[in-house]
């Protein structure tokens, strides 16, 4: 069997994040975006696992709310502000890693992602103790990531065991198949939602080969065992993501990496702080300038959230207006998920549900023709769709979830 997992999320207990990050929303908004299974996260948080708790466990590790599977996940940040990815198999594992780590956190009982005065290679070893897998979240990005800190996995975690590597919105395969050290990595793609709504939730996912949904198929799915495997990368152009270009944080000037440093990472513009990009990044430390994929590595499909190409149709700004929510959903129950929307229906089909415009957009978002103005310094990347479209791909380059 296949499915669609969004692992990375956060509760309503973690700083910046929606009100609305309950269970049952979260339940309700996940097959709408095409997800079968959703990570908890924050499965430390006392008053969060008490929710958890009082779901149905239908496999090992697997847990049941209106129809959505959710798997106990969390993130935590350490001593040096690296920030890393965690599954765990069971709520008792999530007990006795709470009380391990409670030992080195002043907040695990008030924050979801708890700060730990434990190194990598020391959290690793807990999680690996309780049973669980543990790797490096968004790994690129410039603020709280491995590569921002380290130049390579063993600085951070030494002879520890990691099961994946979390690319981030601002990095994809292409991007991070130029580092040799990732080479027998697993990547996971994950949204990293603050919000239960469709252009967070969902926004980046991966698609599991199981043979049945459990903690025990994951494991061996990361770790590439008895057949099971990621099978498909589902996120971000990564051009979209908001720290993909050097650029400054204030203003959101872009910079060439020279530049950047010969202005000692001062922007010209208004004075305030550059900060380096994942793609800049990456070309640091890479091996290669050009991609070398493993044999393991399985295809990376870029996607945009149908809410934003529905807004430009639409000429709106907010993406959260009613008129945009409204034709997301009418779009989305005719067709069963937004997935599907964005990458499979008939553009003639969406047409009679969403009206041309939209349709028109999604047909040009399918074969690539829009532009983008890249991320970068804490703003997202935008997709643009000129008014003259380009000679249309051939139907053979569309996008479409049932080629892989």
């Amino acid at each position: 069997m296949e499915i669609n997992a969004d692992l990375h999320i956060h509760s309503r207990f973690s700083g910046a994040t929606s009100s609305n990050m309950r269970i049952a929303t979260i339940a309700e908004q996940a097959p709408l975006k095409g997800l079968h299974l959703v990570g908890t996260g924050d499965a430390l948080h006392p008053a969060w696992l008490e929710e958890i708790r009082s779901l149905e466990e239908v496999e090992e590790g697997i847990f049941l709310a209106g129809g959505t599977r959710f798997i106990l996940t969390l993130e935590v940040e350490d001593a040096r502000r690296v920030h890393h990815f965690i599954i765990l198999p069971s709520l008792s594992a999530a007990e006795e890693l709470r009380e391990r780590f409670g030992k080195y956190s002043v907040d695990i009982e008030k924050d979801g992602r708890p700060h730990l005065t434990l190194k990598g290679e020391e959290i690793a070893d807990l999680v690996n103790d309780v049973g669980g897998l543990v790797g490096p979240s968004h790994a690129f990005v410039p603020w709280t990531s491995i590569y921002k800190e380290y130049d390579s996995l063993r600085e951070c975690y030494g002879s520890a065991k990691i099961a994946f590597l979390e690319l981030g919105l601002s990095a994809d395969t292409e991007l991070a198949d130029t580092i040799a050290e990732l080479q027998d990595v697993t990547f996971l793609s994950n949204s990293d939602a603050h919000s239960p709504w469709p252009n967070k939730l969902g926004r980046e996912f991966n698609r599991f080969k199981l043979s049945e949904v459990s903690f025990t198929e994951i494991k061996r799915a990361l770790l590439r065992q008895k057949g099971n495997r990621v099978v498909l990368n589902v996120g971000f152009d990564p051009r979209l993501g908001k720290y993909h270009r050097t650029a400054c944080i204030k203003c959101y000037t872009h910079y060439e990496l020279e530049e950047a440093s010969k202005l000692k990472w001062r922007c010209i513009q208004c004075g305030g702080r550059i900060k380096k990009g994942v793609r800049d990044r990456i070309r640091e430390i890479a091996t290669w300038d050009k991609p070398h994929h493993p044999e393991h590595r399985p295809p990376y499909l870029r996607i945009a959230p149908l809410a934003e190409i529905i807004a430009q149709a639409l000429k709106v700004s907010n993406v959260y207006s009613s008129r945009v929510q409204n034709l997301w959903r009418n779009l989305v129950v005719a067709f069963g998920s937004e997935i599907r929307v964005l990458v499979d229906v008939d553009t003639e089909e969406i047409a009679k549900v969403g009206g041309e415009a939209i349709a028109e957009l999604i047909r040009r978002f399918r074969v690539q023709d829009f532009e983008i103005i890249e991320g970068g310094g804490g703003k997202y990347g935008e997709i643009i769709f000129a008014k003259q479209t380009k000679k249309r791909k051939a139907a053979k380059n569309q996008l479409s979830l049932d080629n892989w």
